[in-house]
């Protein structure tokens, strides 16, 4: 028994050995593998150093976040009878002509009056049904006032609302002295109608109307800044001043309930304080491009600016989109200092070599495993990419480029594939 335990044991033993010995060609198989394909890579790398991009018609800018002041030419409109409240004539943001009715101020008592006239019109319906039938005539102006008072529950413009109320107003005191004039016993029926056109009078009497004093476009957001924030005078608008004036970024004005004004929706001015490099090259006359809250794109100029240390307050002129910052005193936009459209490179495409004095930009073009170096004029470029183009033969000569090196340098174009590094 202690031999065939003996045997036993020495089989086990050879078996490790022989595990052991398996595991370390296995670990040696790996890590010449490994080494083979690290060799590989930086064989690869060295004879294929960069990946490749086409080249791409695009569009490349510059853009800047800012914080802007929104100044208008604007004058409120306000009568003697504010506290009564308005009623509009015109709407919010409706343009209008020197001299058309803006609002009205309710009269003194409106409200009894109107309980009155509405009142006596339900009488006066009464009376004329007791009446002999209608006319063609009467006939006629019912049927009108059917069908306004059924287009007035579909309509919601408030302009046209007025516009249906007077007519639906105006013939039914037509169709009741018709009735009264035809009727035997009309002397009731034309009691009850002098005693509406009476309480008729008083009202529009007692009306105040609000004319408007100039051509424009119409807003009744009203917050007291319309004498703060004028365009008479640009330069009075520098930090501390916009500072001081607490406005909260988006906030809409309110409506209010006692006056309207007349807005000048030619031109606008947006004043916003900046420290940025291109705010402090910038100068008046300029023209840069704006983007508004609503995400449109217009065309500034640069009217006014102000240079405090670091900061500067610039005032930009706009002339589109102006009735899109009626509601606003205080706004969050974006400046777009340049934009550039054209053959678009990665800027890790870009390599530089010198010529004589100067620095010239080139990209190297890879086509069927030959490549090709072409100098590329940078147009513009910001953090990722550049717009590029072809030199002309004239600048090349400048440079200092030969005749004979000129006629052998190729072109960029369109799909090229170049490489990056």
């Amino acid at each position: 028994m202690k031999k065939v335990a003996q045997k036993q044991n020495k089989k086990k033993s050879k078996l490790i050995e022989k595990i052991k010995k398996h595991k370390k060609i296995i670990v040696m198989f790996l890590l010449l593998c490994g080494l083979i394909y690290i060799v590989y890579s930086v064989v690869n790398l060295i004879k294929n150093p960069a990946d490749t991009v086409y080249v791409e018609m695009g569009h490349i800018e510059e853009e800047e976040t800012a914080i802007g002041y929104v100044i208008r030419d604007e004058a409120v409109l306000k009568g003697e009878n504010y506290k009564n409240g308005i009623e509009q004539k015109k709407t919010e943001g409706e343009k209008v002509a020197k001299g058309e009715a803006i609002f009205r101020y309710y009269s003194n008592d409106e409200e009894n009056l109107v309980e009155k006239i509405q009142a006596l019109d339900a009488k006066i319906d009464e009376a004329m049904l007791a009446e002999n039938p209608l006319s063609s005539d009467a006939k006629v102006l019912e049927e009108q006032i059917d069908s306004k008072i059924n287009e007035l529950y579909e309509e919601n413009n408030l302009k046209i609302i007025q516009e249906y109320k007077q007519e639906i107003s105006s013939n039914m005191t037509k169709k009741a002295k018709i009735a009264g004039e035809q009727s035997p016993a009309g002397s009731y029926l034309k009691k009850l109608i002098d005693e509406r056109k009476e309480y008729e009078n008083k009202l529009n009497s007692g009306t105040e109307y609000i004319n408007a004093t100039r051509s424009g476009v119409v807003s009744y957001r009203v917050d007291g800044y319309e004498d703060v924030l004028t365009v008479d005078d640009l330069s009075k608008y520098n930090k501390e001043f916009l500072e001081s004036l607490k406005l909260k970024t988006g906030q809409i004005i309110p409506s209010s309930s006692e006056s309207g004004k007349i807005i000048d929706n030619y031109y606008c001015y947006i004043v916003t304080v900046l420290d940025s490099s291109y705010a402090k090259d910038v100068e008046v006359g300029d023209e840069v491009k704006l983007r508004l809250p609503s995400g449109q794109e217009v065309k500034a100029t640069i009217e006014y600016k102000i240079v405090e240390d670091d900061n500067y307050t610039i005032t930009f002129k706009i002339e589109k989109g102006v009735e899109e910052l009626i509601s606003y005193r205080k706004i969050s936009f974006s400046i777009i200092w340049w934009s550039e459209s054209g053959l678009k490179v990665p800027n890790t495409a870009l390599q530089k070599e010198k010529n004589d004095e100067n620095e010239i930009s080139y990209v190297t073009r890879t086509r069927i495993g030959y490549e090709d170096k072409i100098l590329v004029k940078v147009l513009k470029a910001n953090e990722k990419y550049s717009i590029v183009t072809n030199y002309t033969t004239e600048e090349l000569l400048e440079i200092g480029y030969s005749s004979a090196e000129i006629r052998n340098f190729p072109n960029i174009t369109i799909y090229d594939e170049i490489l990056i590094y």
